[in-house]
């Protein structure tokens, strides 16, 4: 298992710009520690869908999701397409766990990737998709979800979040159209 240490809140590499990878064999390790390290948070804190390789220390165009029980592997992630379409959610990052962050996303989204053999792929998506990649192709922009607060009424702690009765699974069941 490789699972790697989950840079937090305050570490400068947090917001670097990754830059892309073309060596298979780089991706493939880094996206191997990805999966290990997702798991591993899965295991220790009971959440987790997805995890960028800068959190790890490798500030590299490389993410990795496990969405409805299937995992994706995206080498070299770019935008092509966000709706104007827009909701809200309460979004949390492994980067800093205990502090839930309302925010916008777009509803529906598309992004150009490659898998490990170089091939060009499009990954359209919406909804609960859509805002993981949103949050996931930020961090490869250096931008964190406090960054995209609504307002500076946009801050709970989870402990605070769960006192007020919400359910301890993530907070994005809770998100609203706009």
């Amino acid at each position: 298992m490789s699972a790697r240490r989950i840079l937090q809140l305050g570490n400068p590499l947090l917001r670097a710009v990754s830059t892309p990878s073309s060596d298979s064999g780089e991706c493939e390790r880094i996206l191997t520690d990805l999966r290990d390290t997702l798991h591993e948070f899965q295991r220790t804190r009971g959440f987790g869908r997805g995890i960028s390789a800068v959190q790890i220390g490798e500030p590299k165009r490389l993410l990795y999701l496990e969405f409805r029980g299937r995992p994706y592997t995206l080498v070299n992630p770019e935008w092509d397409w966000r709706s104007e379409e827009t909701f809200r959610l309460w979004d949390d990052c492994f980067s800093f766990p205990d502090l839930l962050v309302y925010v916008e996303r777009s509803c529906a989204v598309r992004v150009r990737y490659q898998d490990l053999c170089g091939a060009s792929h499009v990954l359209e998506a919406e909804n609960d998709l859509s805002e993981l990649l949103q949050h996931e192709m930020d961090h490869l922009d250096g931008i964190l979800t406090i960054d995209r607060a609504i307002d500076r009424n946009s801050f709970c702690t989870r402990e605070e979040w769960l006192r007020q009765g919400h359910p301890a699974t993530r907070p994005e069941a809770f998100a609203s159209k706009t």
